[in-house]
């Protein structure tokens, strides 16, 4: 005898993988539980491979992908927001958007052949204006789920933001500020920071990952010339660049060529405001802020917030992947070459080729159309177990 406790019997197809399950537990001490493991392993099982019970709970029809991958994303949830939307997930709140939009592809599909199928009925179906006005419906709901997703990738994976900036602009002061704690030494003495220095922190449960790089000058020795080009690495790695500026001085050449090189990601941040005796916030699209003192950080959260997609109190309804986005991005490809061929070309049967190419991009996230390396690529990286 090893040890006492209980054996939990799930008839198919009610358990979790729609098999039947036994479940056994035991007092959970790690001896005694490997010990249980080993008797059990000796009786013919084995152990699970990655993500096994979530791919046999997907492939008995249990759950469809996106939920299959919300049971992942809700263990390795690092934020509570983040836990949130993947239970939403995980409930299928987003798998019933994708089916919904599915459902009118189908039927504008169905309409499309249909005309083409039976030309002696003599409707000008193109000229109506009926299938241009479904497409215009369906491209709507597409931008519309896109950005959802988006803001489910973003609270998932989270935004990488870059400070950058001139020496002794105030880079460290400001990811101290961030963090609220000494992350970065700061002095008075320029090139204190040579490496980079990176931490994560939440904005209202959404993740944000910030890399504090070495200040960007000319005359420096081996080691800080090595940071500068790590630094420089960084920007164009960055979601978002915090172009750190002392608001006591013009912007210098290198400021600028930041700016110019990076223009649609970068956010100005006038630090040392309290020096000028400036009022801190947003104006002009700049930051007003003191990182010593913490005026104007409110605005510089708001900022951050606006660009990872939410705006006020706002979340995100659902998680969502990269594949998803990238899926999204190809069914709408396809529905925008629908309405081209549609409109241009009047080419009734490409109209409808691209449609089900776009059915099938919008199926792939669900698992409508999957294939073995996709299934493989996506449960490997599950825990064991689960």
């Amino acid at each position: 005898m090893i040890d006492t406790g209980l054996a939990i019997y799930f008839a198919a197809p009610n358990s979790f993988t729609g098999e039947d399950v036994l479940e056994l537990q035991g007092h959970g001490g790690q001896v005694v539980m490997d010990m249980v493991l080993s008797a059990v392993l000796k009786e013919g099982a084995r152990i699970a491979e990655p993500g096994e019970f979530s791919q046999r709970a997907f492939l008995n029809g249990k759950m469809d992908l996106a939920q299959a991958e919300a049971v992942a994303d809700l263990i390795e949830a690092s934020t509570a927001q983040a836990a949130l939307s993947a239970n939403r997930s995980l409930q299928g709140v987003f798998s019933k958007k994708i089916r919904a939009l599915e459902h009118e592809m189908m039927e504008l599909r169905m309409f499309v052949e249909a005309a083409i199928d039976f030309p002696e009925e003599e409707v000008d179906f193109l000229s109506e204006g009926h299938v241009l006005q479904k497409i215009e419906a369906l491209l709507s709901q597409l931008y519309s789920l896109q950005q959802g997703a988006k803001k489910g990738q973003m609270l998932r994976e989270g935004m990488s933001v870059v400070i950058a900036g001139l020496p002794n602009a105030g880079k460290s002061s400001l990811l101290n500020c961030l963090t609220q704690q000494e992350t970065a030494i700061v002095t008075p003495i320029a090139g204190t920071t040579r490496d980079l220095i990176k931490e994560t922190i939440q904005i209202d449960g959404i993740p944000l990952h910030i890399i504090d790089t070495a200040g960007l000058r000319s005359n420096a020795d081996v080691v800080e010339m090595e940071g500068i080009k790590r630094a420089k690495q960084q920007q164009t790695l960055a979601d978002r660049i915090l172009l750190v500026v002392d608001a006591t001085e013009t912007l210098s050449e290198v400021e600028n060529s930041i700016l110019r090189e990076h223009e649609h990601k970068v956010t100005l941040v006038m630090n040392k405001i309290d020096l000028k005796d400036l009022p801190p916030g947003e104006r002009e699209g700049k930051i007003f802020l003191s990182a010593k003192s913490g005026q104007g950080m409110d605005a510089l959260y708001a900022h951050l917030k606006t660009c990872m997609g939410f705006q006020g109190e706002e979340s995100a309804n659902f998680i969502a992947r990269r594949r998803h986005l990238e899926a999204l991005e190809k069914t709408l490809y396809h529905c925008l070459l629908a309405k081209q061929q549609l409109v241009e070309f009047k080419a009734s049967e490409l109209v409808a080729q691209e449609l089900r190419f776009a059915q099938d991009f919008l199926g792939q996230i669900v698992g409508k159309v999957t294939t073995d390396d996709l299934l493989g690529k996506i449960f490997s990286s599950f825990c064991i177990g689960k």
